[in-house]
Order: C-alpha cells, then structure tokens, then sequence
C-alpha cells in the first residue's frame, strides 16, 4: 500500500506561504507523516536562472533577511501543537540544488504556483518549480497561489493517456483516490487508437484498488490536455487534479512540456503531478 511518511514543504516570502505551511501542517497530521520546510527564495535584484553561479555577497544578505522573515510562520505553527515542523538550513548558496537533493529523503513534495502578482523580493528563484519537478522524480502536489484547500481530496479528476508518467502519476496518488468519494478519469486518445477486446486498462487497474472510477473520453491530440482537465475538473467540481507532467530537451535544457506548463499557469485547484 502507498503511504506518505516523510513530506518536504517550499517556502518563501510571498503571501501564500502561510497558506501552503498551513495546509501541509493538515495534510501532515493526517497521514501520521514527518513534515520538513526549507526557505528558497531569490532577491529582486539577482533574479537570475537557477543554473548561474554563486550570487555576491550583496545579494546574499536580502535571501538571508527574507528567509529570517518566513521563520516566524513556522514558530506560530509550532505553537498550535500537533505536527513538529523540521527547519532545514542550507549551508549552500545554490539552495534550489539543496533543496532537489533533500527531496530524495521524501515521499511528496508541496510546492507553491508561481504568483505572477507577488512582489519578486522573496519569491521563489525563476524556473524553481521547473527544475524541481524535472530534477527529483517525487511527486509533487502543487497548490495554487489564491486560496485555502482542504488536506481530504473528495472528488479528483485524473489526466490519463496510457504512458509510463501518467501511471507513476496515479499510483502516487492511491492515498488520495482510495479515500475519495468520486474519482474521474480523462482518457486522451487519439482518433486512430482502437482498444482490443479483454486487455487491461485503466479501469481495471483502478477497480483492483477499490476504485471505481467515471471515465471520459477526448479524442484530441493530446497537446491540449491541460486545457480539457482544467476544464472537466471545474465541471465535476474537483478539488484536486492528478496528471503527468512531461519533459522535452530544448538546446540542451530540460523544460516542461507545453500542456504541464499551460496548466500550471492556469490552475485553480491543487495539482498532484509526477513525471
């Protein structure tokens, strides 16, 4: 059986960090898991990729005020009791390699959407969430930068296309859809795909998990997938969305593909992606 035990929480110094800490303190409690945070954030004025060198000293003092300015959200959590919440210090300057290396030890991520309104002292580095989902191969739940989420997922939409991510993708989301009271399956297919009789398939796979899933087929290429699961997930009423997230090289950079970043820009609900 799936279980969650070890979670790594991102924070950094926009308004929806508290919320994030806030829900994955819940969500940690719930599933009797270790819960860890570790501050990663770029100042304005050294807003640079990720993959530069070792920022000046003028420019590690903000990253260092900020992250002593995200410290008091994890004391008043700790006050409330329940989930001891483990402050990770990096004695790198490159923290997002830090924090893709810590991400080993875990068995979920819960990351934040990049909030294009928040100020940029403090954010997140560009690329952060990029580089972490293409980097660890953990599956990350990401939430979305407006609102608060409940830690029980009771209606999920799953992104399926019978490739190896999408399976990953689902089976590290058993615990969610075990637990949940509706579960629906968006199939992409193509239009020349035919299915033959008695072979497995994504129903099957469900149903020896106890899951009973409402399947939806969409015969379009497959390149607007986020677009069709955004928009199935507001029909039903979901409150979390499970799809894989893919990779092409570009240049000799890993980048996301089209359909993960599209909807990772336009997300309103928490998103669990694996790659």
């Amino acid at each position: 059986m799936k279980t969650i035990r070890s979670i790594l929480l991102h924070v950094d110094a926009t308004p929806s960090s508290a919320a994030r800490l806030e829900f994955a303190r819940g969500f940690a409690l719930r599933h009797e898991a270790e819960l860890s945070a570790m501050f990663v954030a770029w100042p304005p004025q050294g807003r640079t990729p990720m993959a530069s060198a070792e920022p000046p000293v003028a420019l590690r003092q903000p990253m260092e005020w900020a992250a002593d300015g995200a410290r008091p959200l994890l004391d008043g959590a700790r006050v409330g009791g329940g989930t001891q919440i483990r402050w990770l210090e990096s004695s790198s300057a490159d923290t997002v390699e830090t924090f893709c290396q810590q991400a080993l030890y875990a068995d979920l991520l819960v990351l934040g959407q990049h909030d294009p309104t928040a100020a940029v002292a403090g954010g997140e580095p560009a690329g952060f969430l990029e580089s972490v989902l293409i980097a660890t191969d953990k599956p990350a739940l990401i939430l979305p930068y407006e609102g608060k989420f409940e830690t029980h997922s009771r209606n999920v939409v799953i992104g399926w296309n019978a490739t190896p991510q999408a399976a990953r993708a689902i089976s590290a989301a058993l615990p969610w859809l075990r637990s949940a009271d509706r579960v629906h399956v968006l199939e992409a297919v193509e239009e020349s795909e035919r299915h033959l009789s008695g072979e497995l398939d994504i129903a099957q796979y469900l149903g020896s998990h106890g899951i009973v899933p409402e399947l939806h087929r969409h015969r379009a290429p497959v390149s607007d997938l986020g677009e069709v699961l955004l928009s199935l997930s507001g029909e039903v009423g979901a409150d979390l969305l499970v799809m894989a997230c893919y990779r092409h090289s570009r240049l000799r950079e890993l980048m996301l593909g089209g359909a993960s970043r599209s909807l990772l820009r336009t997300m309103t609900l928490p998103v669990l992606m694996a790659h």
